[in-house]
């Protein structure tokens, strides 16, 4: 099959954040497929910075800083920057994955721990610099909210940990009628969703509409895939992160 029909005629919701979501979009346009941007997450700024301007001043005296994602780098690095001047000679940082770690490099920080196949919590947690974390001091950059495995699996190794938190999440949409009525009319076969949070914010709005049980749920992590399963929807998981392995996902539902 040619590249740019790899997608041919599938048409595909994206429900990443909008700033986020073009990449993908314009791959599945290129590719043949009708991409149709349909965020159910959005970043947004904290509605108070005081908590972490209070928490910084712990940095003087941490060992690790562990960002989350390219968005704890982007809304919490300047705070860190006006604070302290410069980046604490003190700090080692790790980073969730490559992208993130990319914008860390933004801020003139590069050498930065990031896992080596997957890009998510456990994959980092198994690295040998994450083992021997007795007495260390961490601080865990996210947004509001999130897993607690990271900080969880820490403390049990003996490391104090604390939390940054330098954004919130929120949903944008208030209904699903822009899908039902793209799949009523035979123009949406699959959702791609890429984090936790999205899939929850899809689930509970949609309820049990019968579209949502005639297209496919295209996700890039198992853990993404659960709760989608739970309720008997179709899934499929991305072999690998990136917009590659989506579109190699994705291209499985063409006839």
């Amino acid at each position: 099959m040619a590249s740019d029909q790899l997608l041919r005629g599938l048409h595909v919701a994206v429900t990443r954040p909008a700033s986020q979501a073009e990449n993908l979009g314009a791959l599945i346009y290129q590719h043949g497929g009708k991409p149709i941007l349909f965020p159910l997450i959005e970043i947004a700024p904290l509605e108070s910075y005081q908590t972490l301007e209070d928490q910084l001043g712990k940095l003087a005296q941490t060992d690790w800083a562990i960002f989350i994602s390219s968005n704890a780098v982007a809304y919490a690095m300047p705070h860190v920057i006006r604070k302290y001047g410069e980046i604490p000679e003190n700090l080692k940082f790790s980073a969730i994955g490559h992208q993130t770690a990319r914008e860390l490099s933004t801020f003139g920080i590069h050498q930065v721990l990031t896992p080596r196949v997957r890009f998510d919590s456990e994959s980092l947690l198994a690295l040998d610099e994450m083992q021997n974390v007795a007495n260390q001091t961490v601080a865990i950059f996210r947004g509001e909210g999130g897993r607690e495995l990271i900080a969880d699996t820490l403390k049990s190794r003996g490391a104090h940990v604390y939390f940054i938190e330098s954004y919130r999440r929120i949903n944008p949409q208030t209904n699903m009628d822009i899908l039902k009525e793209h799949w009523s009319q035979g123009q949406l076969d699959a959702v791609v969703v890429t984090s936790s949070e999205a899939m929850r914010n899809l689930i509970e709005m949609a309820k049990d509409s019968l579209w949502l049980h005639h297209i496919t749920l295209c996700v890039n992590h198992e853990r993404i895939a659960e709760l989608p399963r739970q309720l008997n929807l179709k899934v499929l998981v991305a072999q690998a992160p990136g917009d590659d392995a989506m579109l190699e996902c994705l291209s499985q539902l063409v006839k």
